[in-house]
């Protein structure tokens, strides 16, 4: 075994041979120091792409995030849209100030001059936000044996906010049947999105619910505490609203039925016939020596 000395030596040596032999068979390399990097917003922070093997590089940088894509730079030059807060050099390019906007993937692109020679390496920015206060979906009362969904979401974290949710102050855990406080529910939630799915919602699940919104930066958010009651069906009143119509249909069929019974449709459609207008045409007049016989009679 080697000292630590000799060892870095020989990592050094061996690093400098594949450097003039990548120049040698005209392949060049890409690398980075940093990968991931995290920067809370509106700090400074550089980007590093360092390149061997390249006689006469042209760099660029590229920016993507979902579906947008854009050029940071092009041809060793900063493009005009980031000009003002970003600078190029050799080793990579340095952010005056980020904001949340710039979170996504950043590829550092190396070529020849000729086009013979390629190398590229990416490099993933998460600028970090708190998350914001989150805002949350519960009704104020829902029926026994139903299937109810509570949802809670913030948009401003970065990275993405998990959820956690409280039944009157207390953590619901993943799985309620391993709590005591919880053992009477059925429920299932997810983290990620920020969902609490009640199936099927008991008397027990009766209770003021709150969110909670992390996301490692900066201290975490809660939402406004708001009751949820969980109630009976109401079979009396069901059955109360159908008696009712009932009753009114019966009315209505018993209405039609007396006025036909009393001819009150008839005398309707009578007036509607005697309100005809007749209108008679007489027949122009003839002169004498114009007649022609129009009809025979037979004796």
């Amino acid at each position: 075994m080697g000292t630590k000395a000799e060892i870095g030596r020989k990592q050094l040596l061996l690093f400098t041979l594949a450097n003039l032999f990548s120049l040698v068979l005209g392949k060049g390399s890409v690398y980075t120091s940093s990968p991931e990097v995290q920067v809370p917003e509106n700090n400074p922070v550089k980007l590093y792409c360092t390149y061997s093997g390249f006689s006469s590089p042209r760099v660029e940088w590229k920016f993507g995030h979902g579906d947008t894509t854009s050029l940071v730079c092009y041809n060793n030059q900063i493009t005009a849209s980031y000009a003002d807060r970003v600078t190029f050099s050799t080793s990579g390019i340095t952010f005056s100030s980020v904001t949340r906007e710039d979170t996504g993937t950043y590829t550092c692109m190396v070529t020849e001059d000729n086009g013979n020679n390629y190398g590229e390496v990416h490099i993933q920015l998460t600028v970090l936000v708190p998350p914001s206060k989150p805002t949350v979906n519960i009704p104020s009362s829902a029926t026994i044996g139903t299937r109810v969904v509570l949802t809670c979401s913030e948009q401003d974290g970065s990275p993405p906010s998990e959820y956690s949710w409280f039944r009157d102050g207390v953590p619901m855990p993943e799985d309620p049947k391993n709590t005591r406080a919880f053992i009477n529910s059925s429920y299932t939630l997810n983290h990620k999105t920020g969902e609490l799915i009640f199936s099927p919602l008991t008397t027990a699940d009766t209770g003021e619910y709150l969110c909670q919104a992390q996301n490692g930066f900066g201290k975490s958010m809660s939402s406004d505490s708001i009751h949820m009651e969980a109630v009976e069906l109401n079979v009396g009143g069901i059955v109360a609203a159908v008696f009712v119509t009932l009753i009114l249909l019966g009315v209505l069929i018993f209405g039609i039925w007396f006025a036909y019974s009393r001819g009150y449709f008839e005398r309707a459609k009578k007036k509607t016939s005697s309100g005809k207008k007749v209108i008679y045409s007489q027949p122009a007049a003839r002169s004498e020596g114009e007649f022609k016989q129009t009809s025979s009679f037979l004796v």
